[in-house]
């Protein structure tokens, strides 16, 4: 009986909270009769006006926008779950200088750009709750810790009637045009690329705006841009042995692209020289922008294409494309997988049992100290610029986890923290793939740490530029430095344990 009673209360109740909301909704429709739709474009990893999925059809669909970018404490103050930066400083300066381009952007197309720092899902809904919103705009994203923020946000504004809607921003192919659903995205990378490159195009650039329309009935606070301190973040200069001198913004990004493609010809040999490690251009560099949507990636494949009409179509220019093909199947894997590539088995939920938490032995990677010079030279290079070329990459994550098996997920946390060109999807994919969970059907991604450095180093000037306390030594030496003698060692002023850590694990496991 009591049951019964409690039961028939509980869908009163229910359809009270149903009448309150539908009354909600109603009020709000009638009070924006009328009255010109105003559309708030909330950028997110998206900091461009060209291709921009959500502000062209915020454009084209309202009458007035008003776009906002939120710098979030959680991200840019926050820690992971060992303990580092959610956001390190060189990442942290890439995206103001992205938001201060992106704000004259607007400004030079007779609007602007609302900053503030908050919560989004806090921020954004105020602001489209001050300026009676007819919608919010934005451009979906596809991990944990940004769904959880957009579906927060999502919730605030239902409850007056504001709805939400998403957009495509980060991929060269929209889903939907794909020969197959995202739950049955190939696991391995070379099926996904047979299928799709050959039969599926890619769609045109969406055009930059020309003019955009702001409410000239409302006082609006655009907020002042924070500083690297507002952001918990001390502030530094750029080390002079960078590879390349980032600097955050679209402006930026399509100078570069231009750069790589156009005026240097570097397009032309890049397969050649991708896996360089000195220099600016063996590579495009062009992560960091694409990391932030401050480069679309259709606006890379079109002026490779375009380069192909006009120079020459080659291995080269095939490979830039192959690499932005990784980049969305990463996407596509983070979709399908969902949390399963931040685990520790990964997507194929096989955890290695000799992974262990042992913070030492990472700390010595990290601080680099391993006395293996190739991977202490590319660890300073991530230390004191946030970057690291791919070969790199490849090869220290690989000596983490197959020489001194360490957890592979805390060097992806450190990466995530350090990283200027950090993206989720394509950084947990990439420590998968050599961890041996992720997109290969091998499950040993071992590199020989000796062979690679001799391959790509040879000469060891790499290594002599970020350890400096190498340079003399001899170069058929300088990938072995415990092959130096005692009286080499100071004819040369280099003691080993001294001056330049002995090599935690042998070097001869690479001899054999």
């Amino acid at each position: 009986m009591f049951l019964k009673l409690y039961f028939i209360l509980f869908v009163v109740y229910l359809c009270r909270v149903a009448a309150k909301g539908i009354w909600t909704l109603q009020a709000h429709n009638t009070q924006n009769m009328g009255k010109p739709k105003r559309i708030v474009v909330w950028f997110r990893q998206d900091l461009r006006i060209h291709d921009n999925e959500a502000l062209d059809y915020a454009l084209e669909r309202g009458d007035e926008i008003i776009p906002i970018y939120v710098f979030d404490p959680r991200l840019f103050s926050g820690t992971s779950s060992y303990g580092f930066s959610k956001t390190g400083k060189y990442r942290a300066k890439f995206i103001l200088e992205s938001i201060q381009d992106l704000r004259q952007s607007f400004q030079k197309l007779g609007g602007d750009l609302v900053v503030r720092i908050g919560n989004p899902e806090e921020e954004v809904f105020k602001l489209a709750n001050k300026v009676q919103a007819s919608w919010v705009f934005c451009n979906r994203e596809r991990t944990d810790e940004e769904i959880k923020v957009q579906d927060a946000l999502e919730r605030n504004l239902w409850k007056i009637g504001i709805e939400l809607h998403y957009f495509r921003g980060k991929m060269l192919y929209y889903t939907q045009d794909l020969p197959f659903p995202v739950s049955h995205c190939p696991d391995v990378f070379t099926q996904f690329r047979k299928e799709v490159e050959r039969f599926i195009p890619i769609r045109e650039p969406l055009p930059s705006p020309t003019r955009i329309t702001m409410p000239s009935d409302i006082a609006l606070n655009y907020g002042d841009m924070p500083s690297m301190k507002d952001l918990g973040q001390e502030d530094f200069k750029c080390d002079a042995r960078a590879a390349i001198q980032f600097k955050g913004g679209e402006t930026e990004g399509l100078a570069r692209l231009e750069e790589f493609i156009w005026e240097k010809d570097h397009l032309r040999h890049y397969k050649e020289t991708r896996d360089g490690l000195l220099g600016a251009n063996y590579s495009s560099k062009l992560a960091p922008w694409l990391s932030q949507g401050c480069l679309s990636p259709k606006k890379v494949y079109f002026e490779i294409k375009k380069y192909e009409r006009k120079r020459v179509k080659n291995k080269s220019t095939y490979h830039l494309f192959f690499e932005l093909l990784w980049r969305d199947f990463f996407r596509l894997m983070g979709k399908k997988h969902k949390n399963n590539i931040f685990k520790k088995g990964g997507i194929k939920e096989q955890v290695n049992p000799e992974w262990e938490d042992d913070l030492h032995r990472f700390k010595i990677w990290r601080e680099a100290r391993t006395g293996v010079p190739f991977i202490d030279a590319n660890m300073r290079e991530l230390k004191f610029t946030g970057f690291m070329s791919n070969r790199g990459r490849q090869n220290v994550a690989s000596f983490l986890i197959n020489d001194l098996k360490v957890n592979w997920q805390i060097g992806a946390e450190y990466f995530e923290s350090l990283l200027i060109d950090y993206d989720p999807c394509s950084n947990w994919g990439n420590w998968n793939y050599l961890a041996g969970v992720g997109n290969d059907p091998r499950d040993d991604r071992y590199f020989n740490i000796l062979t690679q450095a001799k391959r790509y180093d040879p000469n060891g000037e790499y290594v002599k530029l970020w350890i400096p306390e190498l340079a003399e030594v001899p170069s058929k030496k300088i990938h072995r430095p415990d092959t130096l003698s005692f009286e080499e060692q100071e004819e040369i002023h280099v003691v080993l344990g001294a001056d330049y850590p002995k090599a935690v694990v042998s070097p001869t496991r690479w001899t054999h």
